[in-house]
């Protein structure tokens, strides 16, 4: 078990390694900065996690080798690293403020908009950075297969240090330093880890304060994954078919052979995970409970800002002063923001999950 464990390591060192593109973040208007040139991995991207992190592991059960998943949130600012415990569900190991994030509440569209991304993404060892610029990075792997099939491009947008953002999400050094160390850890012996990037948390008072922006309908089926993860505490499974993300699909029962997914094409015949549907429509129900009481008191709408370049957490506004413009104007989005086609819900049963989230698209 321990020479296997070891050459899990050996060849996740040797992946990162090869990891040596410059990371960007700058969009159109700058050129990348050089790669830097090393023989082998620098001190920061080798270093074991802090005591405290480490004493954090075992008070919450949660073995240093186990799969992590980053959840990202806009608004709020903050970055969680969930990790999977003992029992093989994921619980919250630690909220990470975002040092700066750039670009508007909404997806990136296009090379050189300085938008961060939102969405799911699958990161590889190949997309770990221990050469960064920034310290550390790693790859979010925009675009993925959803963005190819919405006609939407850019490259390099990176989690990394520095304080400072053109598109990406940025940390401090000594954040990106732990969550990198995670990273790392949890890809010794296994392919991937999750990322999810949301504007902000997914609530039913959130979305009712954002439900008149024109990408509010992209984001009520970011939630349906996003539920599937908070109902179960498991990693949703993602797939991409009709330019749509799908959660947790499987096979229709009697079916011979699994679905293939098309991401601009049309969706193969089949079902969600029962287990994992049942848990996840009781709560998309009791959201959409309050959701709806929300709309009946009338709360109010929030205004739709363009020209705010993103945000950072306030415990880091004294510490770096003048980085947020707090400048912003308040007008329609353009109209050429790209249109996802209808989502048929598989609730069918008449209930407010049918009404709601199934015509909203």
């Amino acid at each position: 078990m321990i020479r296997a464990t070891a050459i899990r390591a050996l060849v996740l060192t040797a992946a990162l390694a090869a990891a040596s593109t410059p990371d960007r973040c700058f969009g159109e208007d700058s050129k990348p900065l050089p790669a830097r040139a090393t023989k082998e991995l620098p001190a920061r991207a080798t270093k074991e996690l802090p005591p405290e992190l480490l004493a954090l592991l075992r008070q919450k059960r949660m073995p240093k080798h186990s799969p992590i998943l980053v959840r990202i949130f806009k608004e709020e600012a903050e970055l969680e690293v969930w990790k999977q415990d003992i029992t093989g569900r994921f619980q919250l190991l630690k909220i990470y403020p975002i040092c700066r994030w750039s670009g508007d509440l909404g997806p990136k569209l296009h090379e050189g908009d300085r938008q961060a991304p939102e969405g799911f993404y699958t990161i590889t060892p190949e997309l770990m950075n221990p050469n960064s610029n920034f310290y550390l990075a790693i790859n979010t792997g925009f675009p993925n297969s959803f963005d190819k099939a919405n006609n939407r491009d850019g490259s390099l947008l990176m989690i990394h240090g520095d304080c400072s953002s053109s598109g990406c999400y940025a940390m401090t050094d000594e954040q990106i330093s732990d969550i990198y160390s995670l990273a790392r850890d949890s890809l010794a012996g296994r392919p991937s880890f999750q990322v999810q990037a949301y504007p902000f948390r997914l609530t039913p008072a959130n979305l009712a304060r954002h439900r008149t922006h024109p990408h509010f309908a992209f984001w009520k089926m970011l939630k349906i994954g996003n539920d599937h993860f908070e109902a179960t505490r498991l990693e949703p499974k993602v797939d991409v078919c009709n330019r749509r993300y799908v959660f947790d699909a499987r096979p229709p029962p009697n079916s011979p052979n699994p679905p293939v997914f098309d991401p601009a094409g049309k969706c193969p015949a089949f079902v969600v995970n029962p287990k994992i549907d049942r848990l996840a429509l009781e709560k998309q129900r009791t959201d959409e409970v309050e959701y709806a009481q929300l709309l009946e008191d009338n709360v109010s709408a929030a205004p739709i800002y363009t020209g705010l370049d993103g945000g950072m957490h306030q415990v880091f506004l004294e510490r770096f002063p003048g980085v947020v413009i707090p400048l912003a104007k308040v007008m329609p989005y353009a109209s050429h923001l790209p249109q996802l086609p209808p989502i048929p819900w598989v609730d069918n049963d008449g209930s407010l999950a049918s009404k709601m989230f199934g015509s909203v698209f």
